[in-house]
């Protein structure tokens, strides 16, 4: 009987895990497919302005991750509770503030542009090539923020096989549209920023799609006035207020992470870039369970079933551990040429074997955090998961500028990898008050 719970838990996380990770690994392909198509246009200043044209956008629709999760989170409590009537006000009210958001980066689009080109510069051809690529992308903004609601609903119902479909869509119309409008109609950077905004809507107008083909029946439940409900819209804002703050602590360290290596060098900047490739490609894979975390812990706490809570907790952790071992395996054994696979320049690889020994502990030091952020979004504890990556952020630049004088780069990875292992350390303390509110709420 054990045995089978188990199995029943493991096939309950995979199957919201899996899809979630597919949908993960293409997001990137988006950027990449730009980039391989302009590329192949014979100026590098093409793949400059869509490096800076895209850095700009996935810096923006980072910090508006907090629809997807703050949304995830409530959906699957409301889930666990069978208050379909919620359930649907929450959709509408993602969606909604998503549109509201992209609305306002509509009409503010023109000083964004300044702000960022004051921080970044650019030669006058690559700025001019990405003003293009920028002013064309941005009306895709209520396409992606409105996507970030429905995904987040998505997942909150139990359910990562859509977002997976929408992802895979976008990635298939964006390759063709962006294809003709480039070779056929040589529309260059216009012509790949077109197609990723047709590719941005394709993704949206389908989610409303599977939304109405399978969800259908929600829809008598809409109770307009209820959405804008006083009392409803101050919860959404405050969680999504913390997931707000803490993404934008994510986005500093991260960004200060890129500026600190570009200031040792071009060689460090470059060795840094490769080997963050490495954890990259393992948060997809941790990402994963981590939305499944979200699902199911907040269908358990919806449901004040803290047996299922903790089983599920439990399971994701061994899940995480056992994934951890093999990544830092395969790393060990394979690393040195999987970065031999994006760069050819023995310079950078030759460089890259001093500090290669940080990028194997990531695993083991980063799984814990990814997992208890899925735990914290679905138990809708955001506040805590906000001090747990304030107290880390705070760490990794005590560490950095204690250390920096004497270890140089090394201090930068120790900082890092301090602070991915700290959020863990302070999500498992304050994961235990989570456990304990669902058993005083039964």
């Amino acid at each position: 009987m054990i045995d089978k719970k188990q199995s029943s838990e493991n096939r309950r996380i995979l199957r919201i895990a899996i899809p979630s990770i597919i949908s993960n690994i293409t997001v990137p392909l988006l950027g990449l497919i730009d980039v391989t198509i302009v590329g192949h246009l014979g100026s590098p200043a093409y793949i400059g302005a869509i490096a800076v044209g895209g850095m700009l956008f996935n810096i923006i629709y980072w910090i508006f991750g907090f629809l997807r999760m703050g949304t995830s989170g409530m959906t699957s409590q409301a889930y666990g509770q069978h208050d379909l009537n919620e359930i649907t006000r929450l959709l509408l009210r993602s969606v909604g503030v998503g549109l509201f958001i992209a609305l306002c980066l509509l009409i503010l689009q023109y000083p964004i542009l300044k702000l960022a080109f004051t921080l970044i510069q650019t030669i006058p051809e690559v700025e001019q090539l990405a003003t293009t690529y920028f002013y064309i992308c941005i009306w895709g903004a209520p396409a992606t923020l409105g996507l970030y609601g429905f995904a987040g609903w998505f997942i909150g119902m139990q359910n990562s096989r859509f977002p997976m479909y929408i992802a895979i869509t976008q990635n298939i119309v964006n390759i063709v549209a962006s294809l003709s409008f480039v070779y056929l109609l040589d529309m260059k950077v216009a012509g790949v920023a077109t197609g990723t905004l047709i590719a941005q809507y394709a993704g949206f107008f389908m989610a409303i799609l599977l939304y109405m083909r399978y969800y259908n029946a929600l829809r008598k439940r809409i109770v307009w006035k209820e959405i804008i409900q006083k009392q409803a819209m101050y919860r959404f804002f405050q969680v999504n207020r913390d997931i707000f703050f803490r993404t934008l602590c994510l986005v500093v360290v991260t960004l200060f992470f890129t500026s600190a290596g570009a200031a040792q060098g071009e060689i460090v900047l470059a060795v840094n870039t490769l080997l963050m490739q490495l954890f990259t490609l393992f948060s997809y894979i941790m990402d994963g369970f981590a939305y499944a975390g979200e699902a199911l812990a907040g269908r358990y706490i919806g449901a004040k079933n803290q047996t299922a809570l903790r089983n599920t907790v439990h399971h994701l952790f061994y899940w995480g551990l056992g994934l951890s071992l093999i990544f830092t395996i395969l790393y060990a054994i394979g690393g040195k040429e999987f970065l031999g696979l994006l760069t050819n320049d023995t310079s950078v690889i030759n460089a890259s074997d001093t500090y290669f020994y940080w990028a194997l502990i990531i695993p083991l030091a980063g799984f814990s955090a990814f997992l208890w952020d899925g735990v914290f979004i679905g138990a809708t504890a955001t506040r805590q998961m906000l001090y747990s990556m304030l107290v880390a952020s705070a760490s990794f630049f005590g560490v950095y500028y204690a250390f920096h004088p004497l270890l140089g780069n090394h201090a930068l990875w120790l900082a890092f990898l301090i602070y991915l292992s700290l959020r863990g350390v302070v999500q498992t303390f304050l994961g235990r008050q989570i456990m304990k509110k669902v058993i005083a709420s039964q």
